[in-house]
């Protein structure tokens, strides 16, 4: 009991460390562009994971180099998505549109995969819909739309595949090898990117290394990433997956929590709505499912900024 409860405990801190993470990225973003941060992200976090996994790196295959690159090209998408969206949307807004990625899985496994979706999924699909509608759309109606709200709805879905992909690559590859190999695909894809649309005139690279720019890229690199997925891996042995879908569920509200606290936002009525909707939606789509909404990852939480 006491290291099922220990396990608990952990999983409760990697959904902290990954809901703080929306407020860090949120303010860093007024110090840094977009692609730069990603770069810096990515990169440091590669180099973490690379001596983490050390081992599994050095026994590195085409096949895993394949796969990695094809769940890393998803991942770094919904990266992108979710951190150009938080430029124009609220921490909140984002961790909650983002969390909607675990309903949006069995949804589309039933319809690309041909699966039959248990009616609880269904609920949870529109009650995550419905949340969806309440967060993005806004009470003027259509005309005042968030672009940033919109951003991060395809970092969702760019999540949702990202889900699928893991759930079906992991079995056959080295989970250490796979996570390392699609965390340095993003940073890849960032580092291209970021020359290409600063000559096309879309976004000029821009770092000032602030102490939020630097604690943002230590966080969403070590702590978030190869740090709270170590413990991930670790606490998962130990508990069950209600206790983990329940636990992992809490991001969007410590995302909301820390936003509230520490960036000044204001939830509306609405928003709340939104939420909790949204938050129903993940419960009845991992607890009352006929299974769960989201295989076990090689990477930690997707909806992590």
């Amino acid at each position: 009991m006491k290291r099922r409860f220990q396990a608990d405990l952990s999983l409760g801190f990697c959904s902290l460390i990954w809901g703080v993470t929306f407020v860090l990225v949120k303010s860093a973003l007024a110090d840094a562009s977009v692609f730069a941060f990603l770069v810096f992200r990515f990169a440091l976090a590669t180099l973490a994971l690379a001596l983490i996994y050390r081992a599994a790196v050095r026994r590195l295959d085409r096949a895993t180099l394949a796969a990695g690159a094809i769940i890393g090209s998803f991942m770094f998408a919904g990266y992108a998505f979710q951190t150009i969206g938080l430029q124009y949307t609220t921490p909140s807004k984002a961790a909650f549109i983002t969390g909607a990625s675990v309903v949006m899985v069995p949804v589309l496994h039933a319809v690309i995969g041909r699966r039959r979706a248990g009616g609880w999924v269904w609920a949870g699909a529109i009650a995550a819909f419905g949340g969806l509608y309440f967060l993005t759309i806004p009470s003027a109606g259509l005309g005042g739309l968030n672009k940033g709200d919109l951003w991060v709805l395809g970092c969702a879905v760019m999540w949702a595949f990202h889900i699928l992909l893991v759930g079906h690559y992991s079995p056959r590859h080295s989970v250490g090898a796979l996570t390392f190999t699609q965390v340095a695909v993003s940073g890849a894809l960032s580092a291209l990117f970021l020359p290409l649309l600063w000559a096309a005139g879309m976004e000029a690279p821009r770092v000032a290394w602030s102490g939020t720019v630097i604690a943002a890229v230590l966080v969403t690199a070590v702590g978030a990433t190869a740090f709270a997925f170590s413990i991930q891996v670790w606490a998962q042995r130990f508990t069950t997956p209600s206790h983990v879908a329940i636990l992992f569920s809490l991001e969007p509200v410590f995302a909301a929590f820390t936003s509230v606290i520490f960036y000044g936002e204001r939830l509306t009525g609405r928003t709340l709505a939104g939420a909790a909707l949204v938050l129903a939606g993940i419960l009845f789509a991992e607890l009352k499912g006929a299974a769960p909404a989201a295989p076990e990852e090689a990477t930690p939480g997707p909806g992590a900024a």
